[in-house]
C-alpha cells in the first residue's frame, strides 16, 4: 500500500489560550509550581494567544480549533468562557469551547445552563481526581463515583453538552461505568488515557484499560498529550500507542490534537503533527481526513 502524508485541513481538537498576567489561573502564577507530568512548566507561564498559536502551527493547514478550559479561577467559571468568546470574535480561533464546570457543586446546573448559553460551548471538563497510581485503585475512587458529582453529570444531557474526561488509564474502569450509566452523554477522553509508563507491563495495562473503555459506544478519544518527560517526541516512541488507539476505537471515534502550548514543552507542533501524519500515512485518505478534521468537527459540532 502506498503511503501518503496528509495535507488536508486540520481541526485541532485540543488547545489552549491564556494570559496569566491579566487573568486568574492559580497554577500559572509565577510563584506556583504544581506537580506536572512534563516536569518544569515555567516556560508556558506566558501569554499565549491566537497569533502565537498560528506561528506554532505554520506549515500545517489548521483551519479550526477546539479550546479546552485552563483551570481558570474556580469561583468564576463563566469568566473564562467570556474571555475566549471575545478572543474568537476578534481572531477567528477557537471555533468550539470546552468550558469549566464543577459538577459536584450545589450550583452545578446553573453553571451548566450559563455555559451552554455561550454559542461556542460544546462540552465541559472537570478533572475527577482520584488514585494517582494504579496500585491505589480500589483503595480510593474518583469523583466519577461520587453521588453529588454524578447528579451534576446527569444534567449534561439536559443542556446538550458533552463531557471531556481527563484521567489516567487506571481510572477507565470507573469511566466505562459512568459511560454505561449515562448513555445519552458523550465522553471525549483527553490525552489518550495518559500512557506515561512506557514499560512493557505499563503499556499492556494501558491497552487493556483503553480496550475496556472503547467498548462503550458513547465515547471517543483525542490522540494528544503523549509526550514523556525528558524523552524526545519521535514516531518510533509513539507509533505503537497511536496505532493501538485507532485499532481499538476505529477511525470514526479518534481525533488528533496538539494540546498546545502545553505539549510545546515536549516538542514543536511540526514535530508532533508531522509525526501523526507519518504514523497514519498508510491509511486511506478518507480515514486520515476523519482523524485530522472530520471527527473533531462532528463531535464538537463546528460550523
Amino acid at each position: 500500500m502506498s503511503h501518503v502524508l496528509y495535507e488536508g485541513p486540520i481541526v485541532d481538537a485540543h488547545q489552549h489560550f491564556w494570559d496569566p498576567q491579566n487573568n486568574p489561573h492559580p497554577w500559572l502564577r509565577p510563584e506556583v509550581n504544581i506537580p506536572f507530568r512534563y516536569g518544569d512548566y515555567n516556560p508556558i507561564k506566558r501569554r499565549y494567544f491566537p497569533e502565537d498559536y498560528l506561528a506554532d502551527t505554520a506549515g500545517h493547514n489548521v483551519v479550526q480549533s477546539v479550546y479546552i478550559e485552563t483551570e481558570w479561577e474556580p469561583s468564576d467559571p463563566t469568566g473564562e468562557t467570556r474571555f475566549v468568546t471575545e478572543l474568537a470574535g476578534v481572531a477567528g480561533y477557537p471555533n468550539a469551547v470546552v468550558a469549566q464546570a464543577w459538577l459536584h457543586h450545589a450550583n452545578a446546573i446553573e453553571i451548566l445552563r450559563a455555559q451552554a448559553a455561550f454559542p461556542l460551548v460544546r462540552s465541559v471538563r472537570h478533572k475527577p481526581g482520584g488514585p494517582e497510581r494504579p496500585e491505589d485503585v480500589g483503595k480510593q475512587t474518583t469523583l466519577m463515583s461520587d453521588p453529588a458529582w454524578r447528579s451534576g453529570y446527569d444534567r449534561l444531557a439536559d443542556v446538550g453538552l458533552h463531557f471531556d474526561l481527563q484521567t489516567p488509564w487506571w481510572n477507565l474502569r470507573e469511566a466505562a461505568r459512568l459511560a454505561r450509566d449515562f448513555p445519552d452523554t458523550t465522553i471525549l477522553l483527553n490525552h489518550t488515557g495518559l500512557p506515561q509508563d512506557r514499560s512493557e507491563a505499563g503499556l499492556a495495562q494501558w491497552r487493556e484499560a483503553m480496550a475496556l473503555f472503547a467498548q462503550c459506544p458513547n465515547v471517543a478519544v483525542k490522540i494528544s498529550g503523549i509526550g514523556v518527560r525528558g524523552v524526545p517526541w519521535t514516531v518510533q516512541a509513539n507509533e505503537w500507542i497511536v496505532r493501538q488507539v485507532i485499532d481499538l476505537f476505529g477511525v470514526d471515534r479518534a481525533m488528533f490534537a496538539s494540546n498546545f502550548p502545553v505539549d510545546g514543552l515536549c516538542a514543536s507542533f511540526d514535530t508532533i503533527f508531522t509525526g501523526f501524519k507519518t504514523i497514519v500515512s498508510n491509511l486511506p485518505e478518507a480515514a486520515q481526513a476523519k482523524l485530522f478534521h472530520d471527527n473533531a468537527r462532528r463531535y464538537y459540532r463546528i460550523a
